[in-house]
């Protein structure tokens, strides 16, 4: 008997969160009876084995904790539909929500974030962390990035699955997806959405996970753009041995070591951001041509 393929796949991924989950689940089967919905229990310690049963939910256990990132990539790779949702399993994305989503997706779109507002964050300080993430990240894409760390979207499954090996089992696979999309010229939409509090408390520490986020941001920009990192580096480096030098010669008449090394660093560090500029258009253009002998066959 051939079996039928749901449209629609929603990815949960938990960690403790039996008590948002038990909350959750009744509400999301109701809204969305059709859909595939799969909880991704992360090394959970509670009981939320026992709620996914109780509600019939499809569970993918992991028996130890491997993180927010690897339960996103199982969910995706157990996801059977064609379009698949990934939203918090701590009771912050309201269901109601999805059909927003999914409309702006198929206007066209390849994947849809929710993007929350300014009263959605969770604190001062990580509202100010998310602009500066989304102010680094928009200057690396040249795009407008409402959200760049929302748990919350809608995604066309095949083209996620392309950047699977990119994304990191961290807290950061939706800064490393947004990227990723952007950087293989895939079209990216943002919906307006308020999230609630989340219930419980939160696995993510700002001082620990903050700085994570920020070497992340940098390790997708150096795979989406390289030279945008580099060159300025190099630039700055430049300025500074011309500086050196022009202080040396009308203070003691001469090049000095210190303006010598400031120029090769400046020649060296821009020589770098162009080997890895090639390296990322020779990467892309390897997953361009995988996907385009996967849509053949």
């Amino acid at each position: 008997m051939t079996e039928i393929r749901p449209e629609l796949s929603i990815v949960l991924p938990a960690r403790n969160e039996a008590a948002a989950l038990e909350r959750l689940l009744p509400t999301l089967k109701a809204q969305q009876p059709a859909a595939q919905i799969i909880v991704v229990n992360d090394g959970s310690t509670d009981d939320t084995s026992e709620v996914c049963a109780r509600h019939g939910v499809q569970e993918v256990r992991h028996s130890y904790n491997i993180g927010n990132g690897g339960a996103v990539k199982s969910g995706a790779r157990a996801a059977r539909g064609e379009v698949i949702v990934f939203m918090d399993a701590d009771g912050q994305h309201d269901p109601a929500d999805i059909p927003r989503l999914l409309a702006r997706l198929n206007e066209g779109y390849q994947m849809v974030v929710g993007a929350r507002d300014a009263g959605s964050q969770a604190s001062v300080g990580r509202s100010l962390a998310n602009r500066l993430y989304n102010g680094v990240a928009n200057y690396m894409t040249g795009q407008r990035i409402a959200d760049l760390t929302s748990g919350f979207r809608a995604v066309r499954a095949a083209r996620f699955r392309e950047f699977l090996f990119l994304l990191p089992n961290g807290f950061s696979y939706p800064t490393s997806i947004t990227m990723a999309f952007f950087r293989a010229g895939y079209s990216v939409a943002y919906e307006p959405i308020v999230a609630a509090r989340r219930t419980g408390r939160s696995h993510i520490r700002p001082l620990r996970d903050g700085a994570r986020f920020l070497l992340i941001i940098f390790r997708v920009a150096t795979l989406y753009a390289p030279l945008k990192i580099f060159a300025p580096v190099s630039g700055i480096s430049f300025v500074a041995g011309l500086v050196n030098y022009l202080y040396s010669y009308a203070t003691v008449g001469r090049f000095t070591n210190g303006s010598a090394v400031l120029f090769t660093t400046a020649v060296v560090v821009f020589l770098m951001g162009l080997i890895s500029e090639q390296i990322t258009t020779l990467l892309y253009a390897t997953t361009a041509g995988e996907r385009r002998r996967t849509d053949i066959t």
